[in-house]
């Protein structure tokens, strides 16, 4: 099972993140990489639009999506659009999960085959709330056992409530996807998740959805901490 690696700066760990990414889509050869919105990749994608990678052989998609108009302010294609997808790294194919559809599950049904198409990927980056979830898989949530199955035969559900603000629907990925990874860097910060971890790294009855991720055997996986 992986270990913490905690780092005394955010920009430590972002730094980390980068140079992890950098490394798994460095090799020749056609690369795909998932990405997640929120407060801390930016600092990430900001250091990878700086770097000489191939962006041309490289696609990049989203481990979860608010159901909302790209352009608003919620929006998780808006953070990497204005965040990753320029400089260099505006040469990379982008495939959005919130398409023209009118409801999530339609957009997940219509999105499946893109995603499936893009399996193995090559390196995920990927985030955690302050409950352990992942992408938009809540706690609690409806048929949330089948959605984490790494078996399970769907890449993309639609999320209908949303267990944390904002209460928005969502489009994710489910853990048939994000575990079909070479690597997985889930970057985090904060005591409390720092706990919410090293629980789930030392008690095998808790299981919040991270937990999943962090004891699923098909993907290596780092654990980047900060305070703050």
């Amino acid at each position: 099972m992986s270990r913490l690696e905690a780092f005394a700066t955010a920009d430590a760990a972002a730094a980390a993140a980068a140079q992890a990414i950098v490394d798994q889509l460095t090799p020749p050869g056609p690369k795909r990489l998932i990405v997640t919105g929120g407060r801390s990749p930016g600092p990430v994608y900001d250091r990878l639009t700086q770097t000489d990678l191939d962006w041309l052989r490289i696609t990049i998609t989203l481990s979860d999506e608010r159901f909302v108009d790209p352009g608003a302010p919620d929006s998780n294609e808006r953070l990497v659009r204005e965040r990753l997808l320029r400089g260099r790294a505006a040469a990379a194919g982008f495939v959005p999960l919130k398409g023209k559809c009118s409801t999530p599950a339609e957009d997940a049904v219509a999105v499946e085959p893109l995603l499936r198409a893009l399996v193995p990927f090559d390196v995920a980056l990927l985030g955690m709330g302050d409950d352990g979830h992942i992408a938009s898989l809540f706690p609690g949530a409806p048929r949330l056992a089948a959605a984490l199955d790494p078996d399970s035969e769907r890449f993309v559900i639609g999320v209908e409530v949303a267990g944390l603000a904002p209460y928005l629907p969502r489009i994710s990925l489910t853990g048939r996807a994000l575990f079909d990874s070479r690597l997985i860097v889930l970057l985090t910060s904060g005591e409390p998740k720092r706990s919410l971890i090293e629980r789930v790294l030392t008690d095998p009855a808790f299981a919040p959805p991270v937990a999943a991720l962090i004891r699923q055997t098909r993907a290596p996986v780092r654990l980047l901490w900060s305070p703050s």
